[in-house]
């Protein structure tokens, strides 16, 4: 080799070199940022944010993520929090769904009215029909074309739930997959949150809310002054574990706390009346994900069978051992089911994409799922069919749940595992086997 090439050669394998040093610390620190911004809890900022005006004019605070690739999202994901919260309580998954390449998702998330930095609301107006209105607007605004996926938790699942009474064309038309976390078709007075506390005619609630309108400085000075016992409440009411992470249970904390005493007495008579078992037939047309903590003691595991019991393909996931904020608490597992679901979403988006253009989907609707394909319906269809909603079980003792229905009845199970990242199953392909020492079982 000539010496000027040799030269050449070295100067480009120098800077080969230097790039890639340059390229590998530079995914170092973003990494160590990551990790930093997951431990603190903290979010990045988005890459928009701006403000939708409601029906009745409220502004709702939203915001937006691109992939983190920079690629085309295939899914536009939107993010429905609950009661007393804020979008904050999306942290894991705010950081967590961009990072998805199959399928790419744009993120969205938003404050409910009278939640964190969106506006607040009459008290007429402090509705569940109010807020499936309010996501409308934000679908409108925000999401005006191409296939979504809804995730809601505790009062965001009430939320999707009304939007589907109110317009049951869009999740036949545009809503590809739908994800209720720790929630409620009804009946909440029944088995979780006492009947009198949602009373509107509870005297002591009527009290607090005419208290909040009257002096709300005073109001919220004393629940300042009651902050530890609430930290300590917030623990016991809302998680599982005991042990688990505090900054998480400081999360919680200050969005209750963010709060106004008038949005959680104002809110408290629509979760009351919440009745929206009918609504559910208008999720047919959707994938859906139902997912519950077994500790949950606000909306018990029992709401969500009752929801998986009127969704025959509905695919229903227990968390042993989480409580109420199963996203907090147990954020990997959600990922990992919430990253399943997506991939299902997409398909099943891209397959009725080929078929409003005429062509035959028959060999498509598994394809490209993998171990993630329609279980519900594509893998023994007609076995499934016959029984109803799945069930998968995460558990960490190695035994089977009971396994039995809102109705009594016991559906029959196969158990999938994986211990030590080594896969056990009774037989089929391992549909969501569990991360570490979990199994899971399966309604078959």
């Amino acid at each position: 080799m000539k010496p000027l090439w040799r030269a050449v050669g070295l100067a480009g394998g120098v800077a080969g070199a230097v790039t890639g040093l340059v390229v590998g610390v530079t995914a170092q620190r973003s990494l160590a940022r990551r990790r930093a911004d997951r431990e603190a809890l903290t979010s990045p900022a988005p890459d928009r944010e701006y403000t939708v005006a409601a029906d009745d004019g409220v502004p709702l605070s939203v915001e937006e993520v691109d992939p983190a690739d920079g690629g085309e999202p295939d899914l536009t994901v939107v993010l429905v929090h609950g009661y007393t919260l804020d979008r904050r309580s999306w942290h894991f998954q705010r950081l967590d769904l961009p990072e998805l390449t199959r399928p790419r998702v744009r993120l969205v998330r938003y404050d409910q009215r009278g939640h964190g930095r969106s506006g607040p609301s009459t008290r007429p107006n402090c509705t569940l029909d109010q807020l499936g209105r309010d996501l409308d607007a934000v679908l409108r605004t925000v999401v005006p074309t191409g296939p979504v996926v809804l995730v809601g938790h505790s009062m965001g699942g009430m939320t999707i739930m009304a939007l589907a009474e109110q317009r049951p064309e869009l999740f036949r038309e545009r809503v590809a997959g739908v994800a209720l976390l720790g929630t409620s078709a009804g009946e909440i007075g029944r088995h979780g949150l006492p009947r009198p506390v949602l009373s509107r005619y509870n005297p002591v609630t009527l009290g607090l809310a005419t208290l909040a309108g009257w002096q709300p400085g005073l109001l919220e000075r004393a629940r300042r002054v009651g902050d530890r016992l609430n930290w300590g409440a917030v623990r016991a009411l809302a998680f599982g574990d005991r042990q688990v992470d505090p900054r998480r249970v400081d999360l919680v904390h200050r969005m209750l706390a963010d709060t106004s005493v008038r949005s959680i007495t104002d809110f408290l008579p629509t979760l009351g009346t919440h009745h929206r078992y009918a609504a559910l037939a208008g999720l047919r047309q959707c994938e859906v994900l139902v997912l519950a903590g077994e500790a949950d003691q606000i909306t018990p595991v029992s709401h969500s069978e009752v929801i998986a019991a009127e969704l025959p393909d509905a695919e229903l996931v227990r968390v042993p051992g989480a409580g109420h904020m199963v996203g907090l608490e147990r954020p990997d597992l959600v990922h990992e089911l919430l990253a399943a679901f997506l991939r299902r979403c997409a398909d099943r988006g891209f397959a009725e994409g080929r078929a409003a253009e005429g062509h035959a989907v028959e060999d498509h609707a598994g394809e490209g799922c993998g171990d993630e394909g329609r279980a519900g319906e594509h893998r023994a269809d007609d076995q499934h069919r016959a029984v109803g909603p799945r069930a998968v079980d995460r558990r960490g003792d190695g035994h089977h749940a009971d396994g039995r229905r809102a109705d009594g009845h016991r559906a029959a199970g196969r158990r999938v595992g994986r211990r030590g990242g080594t896969e056990r199953t009774g037989g089929g392909r391992p549909d969501l086997a569990g991360d570490g020492d979990e199994w899971v079982e399966r309604r078959a």
